[in-house]
């Protein structure tokens, strides 16, 4: 991305600001698979914020690092959290808008083709 981009755009990452103040008041405190940075706030630790790798998307952000930027952790996921589990699975961003978007059997983008109905169901008429 540009210089100028970065100026003028935030949502292709941060912008000329958002680093500028990063620089000056931030101290990164980790880095996920992803390639997001995290950072808190050198004189109040409350504050905490990312910057993303590519396009602001807060899903792009794990869920351990999510609960460590709202508060709800004190320390970083690698330190407060639990080892993963076997059968967990590693997050996904929102994908909606992509070709990987879920389309469950009867949606229009699947070819809207449904199953017959059953004979259960009877419609509603008003009397």
């Amino acid at each position: 991305m540009g210089f100028l981009a970065s100026i003028f755009t935030w949502w292709n990452g941060a912008g000329f600001s958002t680093r500028l103040f990063t620089r000056r008041h931030g101290r990164e405190v980790g880095r996920d698979a992803a390639g997001n940075v995290y950072f808190v706030h050198r004189k109040d630790p409350r504050r905490r914020w990312v910057i993303y790798e590519g396009s602001n998307d807060a899903s792009r952000a794990p869920p351990q690092w999510q609960s460590w930027l709202r508060g709800q952790i004190a320390d970083v996921p690698d330190k407060a959290m639990p080892a993963a589990r076997t059968f967990e699975k590693p997050g996904l961003p929102n994908l909606s808008g992509t070709g990987e978007t879920y389309r469950p059997a009867g949606s229009l983008s699947r070819g809207g083709k449904r199953p017959a109905a059953t004979g259960d169901y009877q419609a509603w008429t008003p009397d």
